[in-house]
């Protein structure tokens, strides 16, 4: 019996009660499975088990429709007619004792959610319509404003302190990603409410644009009156311990900030050549999408604790703020992922900067041994920390690149500059010559982003090493350089036969 069996087995003993539900669904979904979505949404979060009666008896779910309910489930969690604002939950399939159930993980929203039009609370085992109970649903709207940051709304903030320009730019990337987006016919204030970033305080009565809001598409000058100490800091340290190589200290908006983390993780981090299939794919930007993500999504920005990337001699390293849910390093076979900012995390999902909670985690896991070496580690508490490996100039011993695994001697960190310099070398050349192919008149640019480059790396060598400034001073490819030449051509013939 697998650790994930012996877990559930665990919960259905346990019985039902105010963080679990258990309906039977033996061959279609029952209707009220919504209203406990919608109650767990708004009480602590929970997790709902299909084909399992509310005695804890496991009958399971027909085989024939397991695929359909997984479908209709996914189609009505998001369709805003049925629960609104729309969730983003996924549906994984169990088999204990040789029947298929359904679990759903549902996690405490910041939002307070409605189902077919109802409000919805968790209270032991049962769900409470608590729509016309004016008194719980303001304690529900307080509770979640008192809980989650990012829905603090500021009054002072309007339409005009956000930035139409980064509107227009989301409103065009979730179209990109979905045909028919909602966004695409809303116009900016529909779009910011539609988004819950624009919010009205139940017990003042006073509008405005929330933290999430702010944080997501305001002007730098409105982030930093309403957040002084947001910033994320970017270093690069590998040669110069007590300082930095290069840094990038990022204080705007989480989009255009998103953007730079990933830039500077490009800049400085190998991409090494990965199949997974027979598609090329990079694991780096799959890795480091979800550890740019949970700097920028899962912090709390109460803290003033500044969120950092750095990176160091064969590892990423990163600290955030956080709310803790629990200490230590976590395990990933038995770790429930936590939101804690759900709006900002439902905002990136939609412009495809992130992936469902807790999918992007599991990539960053699936690939992190491969990028380098050993798994990535996350440690939780009031500063959330995570530790990725990576390749340091590396080679990989084999003779084959082969399906998930890294192609053999690929120096990843090669540049495309570097590429065409070794394509138009022949022989033995002088500087002179090289820029003349290349086809450069500025001596610096071509000295720093050919030639040290391409020396350093070892793809090409000086015939005269000793005196490097001698006038007759001449440059050849290495063997190194040489099967990095060929090698990418074999590797796409092989991707393409």
């Amino acid at each position: 019996m697998s650790p994930n069996e012996r877990q559930l087995l665990k919960l259905i003993r346990q019985g039902e009660g105010i963080s679990t539900e258990f309906k039977t669904c033996r061959n279609r979904l029952n209707r009220d499975v919504y209203e406990s979505v919608c109650a767990f949404l708004n009480r602590h979060g929970g997790t709902i088990l299909l084909g399992v009666q509310d005695s804890g008896e496991v009958t399971g779910i027909d085989p024939d429709t397991v695929t359909q309910i997984k479908k209709d489930f996914v189609t009505a969690i998001n369709n805003p007619q049925k629960i609104r604002p729309p969730a983003y939950l996924s549906v994984d399939e169990v088999e204990i004792n040789e029947k298929s159930i359904l679990r759903i993980y549902v996690p405490e929203s910041s939002q307070v959610h409605r189902c077919n039009g109802h409000i919805y609370d968790r209270n032991e085992d049962g769900d409470l319509d608590i729509t016309d109970h004016t008194i719980q649903v303001a304690e529900l709207y307080h509770r979640k404003q008192a809980t989650y940051s990012e829905n603090k709304i500021y009054p002072f903030a309007s339409l005009e302190d956000l930035r139409a320009d980064l509107i227009d730019k989301c409103r065009k990337l979730a179209g990109v990603w979905q045909d028919g987006h909602p966004w695409l016919g809303m116009d900016d204030m529909e779009l910011i409410k539609s988004a819950q970033l624009y919010q009205t305080d139940h017990e003042t009565g006073k509008s405005g644009v929330t933290l999430a809001g702010i944080l997501l598409l305001g002007r730098d000058n409105v982030i930093l009156t309403a957040v002084p100490h947001h910033r994320t800091d970017l270093i690069l340290r590998k040669v110069n311990l007590d300082r930095y190589d290069d840094r990038d200290l990022v204080r705007t908006n989480l989009i255009e900030s998103y953007e730079r983390v990933i830039a500077f993780i490009q800049k400085h981090l190998p991409d090494p050549f990965y199949l997974e299939g027979m598609e090329r794919i990079s694991i780096r930007d799959a890795i480091f999408r979800e550890v740019a993500s949970n700097i920028l999504i899962h912090r709390e920005y109460r803290n003033a604790f500044p969120a950092k990337l750095i990176i160091e001699y064969g590892q990423v390293r990163t600290e955030n703020s956080n709310k803790p849910h629990g200490f230590g390093v976590l395990n990933p076979t038995t770790f429930t992922p936590f939101p804690k900012n759900p709006v900002v995390g439902a905002f990136f999902r939609e412009i495809h900067r992130a992936d469902e909670l807790g999918s992007g985690m599991r990539k960053m896991m699936r690939y992190g041994k491969a990028y380098g070496g050993a798994d990535p580690e996350m440690i939780e508490g009031d500063v959330f920390r995570i530790i990725v490996k990576v390749p340091e100039f590396q080679q990989i011993k084999g003779s084959e690149p082969q399906s998930g695994k890294l192609a053999p001697e690929v120096t990843p960190e090669v540049t495309p500059e570097v590429k065409k310099m070794l394509s138009v070398m022949q022989g033995e050349m002088t500087r002179g010559e090289i820029q003349e192919k290349l086809g450069l008149k500025d001596e610096k640019h071509f000295r720093e982003n050919y030639q040290q480059i391409g020396i350093k790396l070892g793809l090409i060598e000086m015939t005269i090493p000793d005196k490097p400034r001698s006038s007759k001073q001449r440059y050849r490819l290495t063997e190194k350089g040489r099967k990095l030449l060929i090698r990418p051509f074999v590797c796409e013939v092989r991707a393409g036969a």
